[in-house]
């Protein structure tokens, strides 16, 4: 199946509003890359109203410091999940994800915590790792304040955040807690393995590139003899047995697919409930590109059904 058509458009879109000059973002800096990207932000809109929207500051393992924001949906959130953004581990921030988080909370009724993790290359791995840990473990301990005792916990991410939701959610598992009722993975980076078959297939060629997912790596971890370390590359841990029950997502047309469904399938293979939906004629990325791809809406409304009940069925 080919790219949907409103994924066609917005290309097209994108394309014209480069112009012909532009260059790809794989060949800019970090800093310049941030801001030819940061303008996706005005294609999200303001996102939903919420009850309160706070932001914290959290102390990382090494004494720097990284923001979250609590996004209360209602005066009794049913859940607590803890959101943790794309963009490669370079990219992107609160405000970028702001619109999808108010409308994960909303769509959920679950308190939702985005943490703003620090990015490389200036705090390259494991920054992003030990921070996405801290957030976890704070999000825990103020879980019954953000909704109640019981409340279900919930891990979740795309892209590198679900790299990072899968790391920590197994950390959490070698560390007797936080108890997490699901992780969340949606297109999550697992191998620093650019030889499968999805990189190479021309379609899969648009939003994020295999050009430009090397630039990741090399920004993120720039040594390649170190990108095996399970929290690096959470596919090749030891076992992932044991971890809490799963939602992966992955899209069609998307360099991460392979990576992202043997994820999937190593957690079925090793006894984890999991739940994987491939996205039909869809590329990397659209889940966050909210108020923009209509299959970002449905995938969110799968994503808030499964937080309100809980329930990842086996398929």
């Amino acid at each position: 199946m080919a790219l949907d058509q409103a994924t066609l458009k917005f290309l097209a879109g994108m394309a014209e509003a480069g112009g012909p000059a532009a260059k790809p973002l794989w060949e800019l800096s970090p800093a310049e890359a941030r801001i030819a990207s940061g303008g996706l932000k005005e294609l999200y809109g303001p996102g939903p109203e919420v009850r309160s929207s706070t932001d914290h500051v959290l102390t990382g393992h090494d004494g720097g410091t990284f923001r979250v924001r609590v996004l209360l949906p209602t005066e009794e959130p049913t859940a607590v999940v803890l959101y943790l953004h794309g963009g490669g581990w370079v990219l992107e921030d609160l405000d970028g994800y702001d619109t999808l988080g108010r409308q994960l909370a909303q769509k959920s009724g679950a308190a939702v915590v985005l943490a703003e993790y620090r990015k490389a290359p200036e705090h390259p791995f494991p920054v992003p790792v030990e921070d996405a840990w801290t957030a976890l473990e704070w999000t825990a301990a103020h879980a019954t304040k953000l909704a109640g005792g019981t409340a279900p916990l919930f891990v979740a991410g795309d892209s590198a955040g679900g790299t990072l939701a899968a790391v920590v959610a197994r950390r959490a598992r070698d560390a007797d807690g936080p108890e997490l009722a699901g992780q969340i993975l949606v297109y999550p980076a697992t191998d620093a393995d650019l030889g499968r078959p999805s990189y190479s297939e021309p379609e899969n060629q648009t939003f994020l590139t295999t050009e430009f997912m090397q630039w990741f790596w090399d920004h993120y971890l720039p040594d390649p003899a170190k990108r095996s370390a399970p929290d690096a590359s959470p596919l090749r841990a030891e076992s992932l047995a044991g971890l809490p029950p799963a939602l992966v997502i992955t899209g069609e047309h998307d360099v991460l697919r392979d990576e992202g469904e043997a994820y999937a399938e190593r957690l079925r293979a090793e006894h984890v409930a999991v739940e994987h939906h491939r996205w039909a004629g869809q590329m990397h990325a659209f889940f966050s590109l909210v108020n923009v791809l209509p299959a970002s809406a449905e995938a969110l409304e799968l994503v808030a059904g499964k937080i309100r009940d809980g329930s990842f069925a086996p398929n």
